[in-house]
């Protein structure tokens, strides 16, 4: 009886997180197929969808071209993460050198900084380097938010790796590269994994930083595009646009997480279980 009425309690404390969860998508979702007054009444399900508002994002601004700078920010911020990462991780859980407990707690200093703090000097920066209104400047600057996690996450990865595996690497010859791509990479593959999701999403969703270092809608990502959509007029609302929009780059991501979510779970389990 009393395990019955735990798993009916674990049950609904489940359904309770998944509605908290879900619904602010759902309700985007509705909101995106109403237009006009409708968007003042709530309809859980519209009687009658009004699609235009997806078609609108795209017909009326460079939309198309924002979701590929974004993809283009987001792809090159996770890959130069987990290049720069993996061996950085490699060498602060593989190798003992003085003050290596200081450059890992640098790291983690880093990532506390808030966006606000390191606005101006990474302005400096990207204009110095000619990277201003170009997507590289972007993913240039969303290292300072994904890298330090991801040398962190993968740094506990690695130091889990038994010894015994570098030293049969070692006496095959193995050289750094070799050792850190072929014999680390596939047994930190989970960490990785939810790695380069985190990092994917947070350069995705960035916004202060594409609003400060872009000028024109030829640079900009999809976060500052949805934040400048306007009505056609000064008296019309854009939310059921603004709500099409979100809706279209947050299936990326809830598709990228479905795709992953086997090594995310074993990325984040790991560990917990000794045998």
């Amino acid at each position: 009886m009393k395990r019955a009425l735990g798993r009916a309690g674990l049950a609904i404390a489940a359904l309770a997180v998944a509605v908290v969860a879900l619904f602010p998508f759902y309700w985007a979702v509705v909101t995106s197929l109403e237009t006009g007054s409708a968007l003042f009444t709530v309809d859980y399900l519209p009687a009658m969808p009004h699609w235009q508002n997806y078609t609108a994002v795209f017909a009326e601004q460079n939309f198309g071209h924002n979701i590929l700078n974004s993809a283009l920010v987001a792809t090159t911020t996770v890959a130069a993460s987990l290049g720069l990462g993996l061996f950085a991780a490699f060498a602060l859980a593989r190798r003992r050198f003085r003050g290596r407990k200081a450059v890992l707690y640098t790291f983690l200093a880093v990532a506390m900084f808030p966006q606000v703090a390191v606005l101006t000097g990474l302005y400096e920066l990207i204009t110095g380097l000619g990277l201003y209104n170009r997507w590289p400047g972007l993913a240039l600057s969303y290292l300072i938010f994904t890298l330090p996690f991801v040398v962190w996450l993968l740094t506990a990865f690695l130091a889990e790796v038994p010894r015994e595996i570098e030293e049969a690497a070692l006496i095959d010859r193995a050289g750094p590269w070799t050792l850190v791509v072929r014999v680390f990479l596939p047994l930190v593959a989970p960490g990785a994994a939810t790695a380069a999701l985190l990092a994917f999403i947070v350069a995705w969703n960035e916004f202060l930083f594409a609003l400060t270092f872009t000028l024109t809608d030829q640079a900009r990502t999809v976060p500052v595009a949805i934040a400048l959509i306007t009505g056609a007029s000064q008296y019309e609302l854009p939310w059921g646009r603004v709500m099409a929009a979100s809706v279209i780059v947050t299936v990326p991501l809830i598709a990228l997480a479905l795709l992953c979510q086997r090594r995310i779970v074993a990325g984040l389990t790991a560990g917990a279980i000794k045998g």
